[in-house]
């Protein structure tokens, strides 16, 4: 079981890790404009791409542990829920728009392709369970100062996760700022909460 807590602790954390570094290297690339799923595109996409795989299936794996470890089916299939979506998302890629890759139309398409819609249903998945994940841990876990911990990041993740989609309809030149902080709450909450679970 300690492994998998592990393996589900290295997948949220490293998740931010690559993005974060891809981002502020990347050619043409502006983070705080852009989503983090536009890194899935151009000559350096794999690398995105191989993130979202790779960290979606390390954090379903830590989902194995939940039940035991934190005594709760629930958070378990809220984990498991979100490592998946994470791999979905690196199975489609979104579209070209929006100034990226350099030379694309700094627009969005008029009309979506396939991979771009299973895309954002993956994204609007990852979204949901940011802040559903730390809701479901604000009521099973145990120890009151992870409750309240657990609470305050469902709130915030909740929060960035509206003022996003609300920036990303609007084109708005801090739409992947907002993004990347929801990600990065979200994701080293519950990197820190497996990382508790492996040690306790």
């Amino acid at each position: 079981m300690t492994a998998l807590l592990w393996a589900g602790a290295a997948g949220a954390l490293l998740f931010n890790a690559v993005f974060l570094a891809d981002g502020l290297t990347r050619p043409g690339y502006d983070p705080v404009r852009q989503p983090v799923s536009a890194l899935a595109l151009g000559s350096r996409g794999w690398l995105q791409t191989t993130n979202f795989i790779v960290c979606g299936l390390l954090v379903t794996a830590g989902a194995g542990a939940v039940p035991a470890v934190f005594d709760s089916l629930l958070l378990a299939g809220a984990v498991g829920a979100l490592g998946l979506a994470l791999v979905a998302s690196g199975g489609f890629a979104m579209d070209p728009m929006r100034g990226y890759p350099p030379g694309t139309p700094d627009r969005a398409p008029e009309e979506l392709s396939r991979s771009h819609r299973i895309h954002d249903a993956a994204g609007a998945v990852v979204f949901t369970l940011l802040p559903g994940t730390a809701l479901v841990a604000a009521f099973v876990l145990a120890d009151p100062a992870w409750k309240w911990a657990s609470g305050i990041v469902c709130a915030a993740a909740a929060v960035g996760a509206g003022v996003f989609g609300q920036a990303w309809e609007n084109d708005s030149r801090y739409a992947g700022l907002v993004q990347r902080a929801t990600i990065l709450l979200g994701l080293v909450w519950l990197g820190v909460l497996f990382t508790h679970g492996a040690v306790r």
